[in-house]
């Protein structure tokens, strides 16, 4: 499916220099078995494969031991025939029944061998040719099998020439195989193209694996710095959760009350939503970096609601305000307080927006995005959050069954 995936993700304007590692220019010989001349001759595949393993496959036929060591026998046909296809013409396989068949005919004597030892005595002569007569009379029982280390037959045996029921054609193979754990694995690489993203790369790649309608079976993940912003992406939901659950947590322990600070996290919103049409109009992509600032904005613009909210509460505590003029005179008495605050933190963030230079392009997204974010919260909020305060108290009034909801008198007046 890689090649697939690779042609259909150069047709995009997404991605560029789509390129894989797949390795597909290596020559192989493909034998094809004619099955019903096969079949005639009285042979199976395993004996071919076996015919073709003893040529080209090292398999150990017997073991020579000496005093000191012991020495594993491989059977193969010369280097120099591994070369072309064309040795395949001088390959016989035998007719003779059973699983060991296949084996190439040798005119030397039953799991002939030579040790040499250290000590050339007699004794340790007759002992070396003592091991390996009865290793090669167990390999010639007739029940063991030429791979697991059985001397090379010597039966006389109708040899057939493998060209007379196979034929060969030249393919392609892998150079090479890469893996993943136990998995086999293909790496597509990319560049992005002028103005695109990650996320929109990510978007092409999945609407390209429909396209080819790839199985399940096989699957895909993002490697290197997509999987990093990949991953990043999938934390990012947590992370705001954990923010605010955080910060509610905070502040009902300060105020008291499971109501005031949903009033003071409803400042939020509107900070997110400047942070992203800040960078909107400065055409900066929403990075990593930008989610930083957002996650920032979280500590910087609740404390507007803060201010009025903390002194609305000690009105009505200490000097007996309704909600309504403990709110009011809030908003009065800390208005030169919230913008000057509000002012401070901009200024801090402008030169951020505005650096150049090296690493400018990692510092400006956070610069954009909390100016943004603290200017379309500061005119909003000044007017939201005295409304959420007098809602939120009517309805915890109304849930406790002091009287009846009071805001709609209020706006009406």
């Amino acid at each position: 499916m890689a090649p697939k995936l690779l042609q259909e993700l150069q047709k995009s304007s997404v991605v560029l220099d789509v390129n894989s590692d797949q390795q597909q220019n290596g020559i192989e010989s493909d034998i094809v078995i004619d099955r019903d001349t096969t079949s005639r001759l009285g042979l199976t595949p395993a004996q071919i494969d076996n015919t073709l393993y003893d040529a080209f496959g090292q398999r150990q036929v017997s073991t020579i031991y000496s005093d000191l060591n012991q020495y594993h026998v491989v059977m193969e046909v010369a280097p120099r025939y591994w070369q072309d296809p064309s040795s395949l013409r001088d390959v016989y396989v035998s007719t003779a029944g059973g699983p060991a068949s296949g084996t190439a005919l040798t005119v030397l004597p039953a799991g002939a061998v030579v040790s040499k030892s250290s000590v050339n005595s007699p004794a340790n002569a007759s002992a070396n040719s003592a091991r390996n007569s009865l290793t090669n009379a167990i390999a010639n029982s007739g029940k063991g099998n030429a791979s697991s280390g059985a001397a090379v037959s010597t039966a006389i045996e109708t040899m057939v020439p493998l060209t007379s029921f196979v034929s060969y054609k030249r393919g392609s193979t892998a150079l090479a195989i890469n893996h993943q754990g136990p998995f086999v694995v293909s790496t597509i690489s990319f560049n992005l193209a002028v103005g695109r993203s990650l996320s929109e790369a990510a978007a092409e790649i999945d609407r390209a694996i429909a396209e080819i309608r790839m199985p399940t079976s096989v699957r895909g993940s993002m490697q290197g710095t997509a999987g990093t912003f990949q991953k990043s992406l999938d934390s990012e939901p947590l992370l705001i959760a954990a923010a605010l659950v955080a910060v509610y947590i905070v502040l009902g322990i300060l105020y008291e009350s499971y109501i005031h600070p949903i009033t003071i996290l409803s400042t939020l919103p509107s900070a997110g939503v400047g942070a992203l049409l800040a960078l909107l109009l400065c055409d900066t992509e929403f990075s990593l970096v930008a989610f930083i600032g957002v996650i920032l904005l979280i500590g910087i613009v609740k404390k507007n609601a803060i201010m009025m909210i903390d002194f609305a509460l000690e009105a009505q505590r200490v000097q007996g305000l309704s909600e309504y003029d403990a709110i009011l005179q809030a908003c009065l008495l800390r208005f030169r307080p919230i913008m000057m605050t509000t002012a401070a933190a901009i200024l801090g963030a402008v030169p951020l927006a505005l650096s150049y230079g090296d690493g400018g392009e990692i510092r400006r997204p956070l610069g954009i995005a909390i100016v943004g974010g603290l200017v379309v919260s500061q005119l909003l909020t000044l007017y939201t959050t005295p409304v959420l305060y007098l809602i939120f108290s009517d309805l915890r009034d109304f849930i406790v069954g002091l009287e009846r909801p009071r805001f709609l008198d209020r706006f009406a007046r």
